[in-house]
């Protein structure tokens, strides 16, 4: 008993059951029409693993009952074995205590597993419940023969039942409920209330309640089908929500007023069994089978029907074995796609789907008869038991072979939704699907299909191609490129190109038939769809000229241009419009994609036709064109142009001079012949307004002076040589023009008096001799202040008076008057500040400080005396190797160096001396008088290198000086030697 689940035997004594199935075997391995490879390495598990328990009952086994893994079955004449398969190793034995003639007839156990009922062959009921190990009698139930039991899977809990339905023999239905407490003292019983509530009968009697079934539905629905041996009832209903606890009687009241709906069958063959299918434990039932004389009746439960809830029902007729005289059926349990079908030696497995037989389990003999078969909704476990043994089945991966069922009754969704994880059994039904649909005529459905398979491509294109279905194998091709990978290059350039090709046919036909302009546009929509996928694109940018042959092939322009467009190739989309004389959609083209190169190439043929709307292009276009990669479209239309394109010109020339600041000679240069050729008042202001200035002038001077004499703008000609310096040539060019312009000119050279008197003198000889104004001639003194009256003389004809010169004559003589006398009182004023320098000078010389015995170098803070000293005006004194140091980091790079260089000087004369004093052995008299001459070469020297050293470091007072105010914003401890100085004082 310890091993009832954990340890199996397997019985089938090399017995296999039969299976009956279309799968491919294990020894099948190759390579199918559709490209996979189906390989078997082992046999499947079958869908139905008979195993038997390894239980040896102590005595036969006369009843059998399991639920949420709670097993029950009466033993022998008195005893009942209760095992909770969850702890197989405890089994709980209880004696009944019933009297000798009884025996037990059936038993119900709920499907919590909590409640167990006995019914007894002396028409007794017994109750036991899971927790306890006392067997109580239901009295209110005597005197009635149990044959069903229909539990409430809502209200029912380990301790009550709720209310629910029992059938008896007699075709009886009561109401019930059963609590496992002791009750009150005056109510001892479990059975709370037992109460009729309806009858069934077959021809005009009586008839047992073979099985009975309440389930709920959405909305308060009430569904209660019961079962006599060869009638189906059903029993619908509401209860209102809250009053679930009041019972059912309301149910079988809301149906005494109709005939109660059943369906019934001619044969009776003694009893029936009805069976349900349920997805997921406490959800409504989805399908049903009942067994009955006639076969099987099994279909699906529709809870949203009013009348009846039974839908899809088919009639299973019992195969020829099955002879009610000896081969009975026993027991039904009903699978998602199967029912079990139990015989007194067999179990028969019928698919729900064909109503085949799928499987045959044959049991020894040595077992004995089969008596009954049921399935554990908790553990989906199917139980069998003879009155020796104990079988269960494992239902394993029931759904597998649904697919080909599906597929062969030409269900294809339903097969498809059974075969996802599988692809090539997914394949398999995608071709039985495409085929299916290819037969029947419904080509695009039948492409789309084939698009998924791994069917050879060649084949199915040739196929549609052989129908005449170029919409078709449009589809499938659509589909095929959509699947293909990004690196299966080849192949995504085959269909490309097979697609373009297919589009152009299509578009050429609907393009004829006028009837059809909405399918051309539609078509037409749909091909630009394609050139427009981000997933074709690499494809059609590498095969763009084969794409623009096949365009140009079937002289489809407007596609052309739109690929051209797709594929950013605007050249050539600029070309056709320019070759239909579109030249503002080309210009459109070239504006929306700003392309620079592409300006440069077709503004000249733009400019031509369009000019004022070329120019505000360029003008949009801003810095990101070059406007001297433009002049030669210019230049061209300028020269041979209207007057619209020569004034555009000018206008996108002054834009660029004059908004972009274009520095370039060569658009300066431009703009100034179209103002010299076309615009001559504006070539004067041009020529102000860029300046007299060489560095700020973009243009070439000597190319504006040529253009500007060749169309004789003198006054522009005079403004250039004022640029390039030649006031010469200004003066007498400005003399054509005006003496004012003239005059502008000679006060240019300010920094050459001469070159200044000599324009002028070029502009009086101008006024007196051409012009013959004495008066004017007269203004020119007054304007130069260089030009005297004696200057000007000469230019005066002989027979001129003095009257006309008498004012200016007086006027220069005071001139020459007054300039003397300033002369005069220089002089006096140079005499008298030489006197006061002397002055100074001897004061000077005579200037003294007295220096105490007890002062101490400012410095280093030691008596001054020691040693050279310097003693300042502001009463600062320092030793001169203590000032040193204290003015050297203070002083330029240059200085120090210049400082250093003294010091070694000085050294080197100090040495000299030194040497010079000693005497020689051997001294001639001559030497002697050389030696005392380089003596004073020499003292004369260090005495200028002494002078140099203190111009530099006693030139101030390092206190009071300049010197201390620079350093002010130095720090105390040079940076370099800080780490040093903390070292220091550590």
């Amino acid at each position: 008993m310890s091993s009832i689940l954990d340890e199996y035997e397997d019985s089938q004594n090399s017995r296999h059951p039969v299976q009956h199935s279309s799968r491919l075997s294990a020894a099948n391995i190759g390579i199918t029409h559709s490209g996979f490879v189906n390989v078997r390495l082992e046999e499947e598990k079958p869908i139905f693993n008979k195993q038997r328990i390894d239980f040896s009952p102590p005595e036969k086994i006369n009843h059998f009952a399991v639920c949420n893994n709670q097993l029950c079955m009466s033993l022998g004449k008195d005893t009942l074995l209760r095992i909770d398969l969850a702890k197989p190793d405890q089994p709980n034995q209880i004696e009944l205590g019933r009297k000798e003639d009884s025996r037990v007839h059936k038993l119900f156990l709920d499907p919590t597993g909590s409640h167990l009922v006995i019914s007894l062959s002396t028409s007794e009921c017994l109750y036991l419940n899971r927790n306890t190990q006392k067997v109580r009698s239901l009295s209110r139930w005597r005197g009635h023969l149990i044959e069903s039991v229909g539990w409430n899977k809502l209200l029912g809990t380990e301790t009550n039942t709720g209310p629910i339905l029992v059938g008896t023999s007699q075709g009886i239905i009561f109401e019930a409920e059963i609590s496992a407490s002791e009750g009150s003292l005056f109510n001892t019983n479990p059975d709370q209330y037992f109460k009729q509530v309806h009858s069934l009968e077959e021809d005009g009697k009586p008839a047992p309640v073979c099985c009975i079934e309440v389930e709920r539905g959405p909305e308060s629905k009430v569904v209660i089908i019961a079962t006599t041996r060869k009638r189906l009832f059903q029993f619908v209903g509401r209860v209102a929500e809250g009053s679930e606890q009041q019972g059912f009687s309301s149910v079988f009241s809301q149906n005494q007023e109709l005939l109660p709906s059943f369906q019934e069958f001619p044969f009776n063959m003694g009893y029936s069994e009805i069976t349900f299918y349920t997805s997921k434990l406490r959800s409504c039932p989805k399908a049903f089978a009942w067994m009955m004389g006639n076969g099987v009746l099994y279909g699906q439960l529709d809870y949203i029907r009013p009348d009846s809830v039974l839908s899809d029902v088919q009639v299973w007729d019992y195969t020829p074995d099955i002879d009610f005289s000896f081969n009975k059926p026993i027991s039904i349990v009903l699978t998602q796609f199967h029912f079990l079908l139990l015989l007194p030696d067999r179990v028969k497995a019928i698919c729900t789907l064909n109503g085949q037989v799928v499987y045959e389990d044959v049991f020894p003999d040595k077992f004995g008869t089969l008596k009954k078969m049921i399935k554990d909704l908790a553990g989906g476990l199917v139980w069998i038991y003879t009155e020796k043994a104990v079988f269960r089945y494992h239902i394993q991966r029931e759904a597998r072979d649904v697919w080909q069922m599906y597929m062969s009754m030409n269900k294809f969704d339903l097969a498809k939704e059974y075969c996802r994880d599988r692809p090539e059994c997914m394949d398999m039904v995608l071709a039985k699907e495409a085929e299916h649909c290819f037969q029947n005529k419904r080509y695009l459905e039948s492409a789309k299909c084939y698009a998924l398979t791994q069917n050879y491509f060649e084949e199915i294109a040739l196929k549609f191609i052989e129908a005449k279905q170029d919409e078709a194998l449009k589809e499938f091709l659509l589909k095929k490129l959509n699947n293909l990978k990004q690196s299966e290059k080849t192949q995504i350039t085959l269909l490309v190109t097979w697609l373009t090709e297919l589009y152009l046919n299509r578009l050429g036909l609907l393009q004829s038939d006028e009837g059809k302009r909405g399918v051309f546009q539609e078509t037409r929509d749909e091909f630009r769809k394609f050139f427009s996928s981000s997933k074709h694109k690499e494809c059609l940018y590498n095969n763009r000229t084969t794409i623009y042959d096949l365009l140009a092939s079937h002289g489809n322009v407007d596609d052309m241009v739109y690929f051209s467009v797709i594929m950013q190739d605007y050249e050539r989309v600029i070309s056709h419009h320019c070759q239909h004389d579109d030249y503002s959609a080309a210009l459109e083209v070239l504006s929306k994609h700003c392309d620079e190169k592409l300006f440069y190439k077709f503004s000249p043929i733009l400019m031509q036709h369009i000019p004022k709307k070329v120019v505000d292009a360029w003008i949009q276009m801003g810095s990101r064109l070059e406007p001297k990669k433009l002049i030669p479209a210019l230049v061209n239309y300028s020269q041979m142009g209207s007057t619209q394109q020569v004034n555009e010109t000018i206008r996108y020339m002054e834009f660029c001079v004059y908004q972009l600041t274009v520095t370039e000679e060569a658009i300066h240069n431009y703009l100034l012949s179209l103002y010299a050729k076309y615009k001559p008042d504006s070539l004067l202001l041009y020529l102000e307004q860029a300046g007299t200035h060489a560095s700020y002038i973009h243009y070439d001077l000597k190319y504006t002076l040529r253009l500007c004499a060749e169309h004789g703008y003198l006054q522009a000609c005079v403004l250039v040589y004022k640029i390039m310096e030649l006031y010469e040539e200004a003066v007498d060019l400005a003399l054509q023009v005006d003496v004012d312009l003239a005059k502008s000119c000679a006060d240019l050279p300010e920094d050459d008096e001469e070159l200044r008197k000599k324009l002028w003198l070029k502009i009086a000889r101008h006024v007196v001799q051409e012009e013959k104004d004495v008066k004017k001639a007269m203004n020119c003194l007054s304007s130069c202040n260089l030009l005297k009256i004696e200057d000007i003389l000469p230019f005066f004809p002989d027979f001129v008076t003095i009257d006309h010169f008498k004012e200016a004559i007086c006027s220069s003589l005071e001139e020459y008057n007054q300039h003397i006398d300033e002369l005069k009182q220089e002089m006096e004023e140079a005499t008298e500040s030489a006197k006061r320098i002397r002055e100074d000078i001897q004061e000077m010389r005579n200037k003294y400080g007295v220096v105490e015995n007890q002062e101490k170098c400012a410095a280093c803070d030691f008596p001054l005396l020691n040693r050279p000293f310097y003693l300042f005006l502001c009463g600062h004194m320092f030793h001169y190797d203590c000032l040193f140091l204290e003015v050297t980091p203070h002083l330029s790079t240059y200085k120090q160096t210049k400082l250093g260089e003294l010091q070694k000087k000085l050294a080197a004369a100090t040495q000299t001396s030194k040497s010079r004093h000693r005497p020689a052995p051997k001294e001639k008299e001559e030497g002697g008088d050389t030696a005392s001459l380089g003596k004073e070469s020499a003292g004369v020297s260090r005495e200028q290198i002494k002078s140099d050293v203190d111009d530099i470091i006693a030139f101030e007072c390092v206190y009071c000086g300049e010197l201390m105010i620079k350093s002010i914003d130095k720090p105390f401890i040079d940076p370099q030697k800080l780490e040093e100085e903390k070292s220091s004082w550590l």
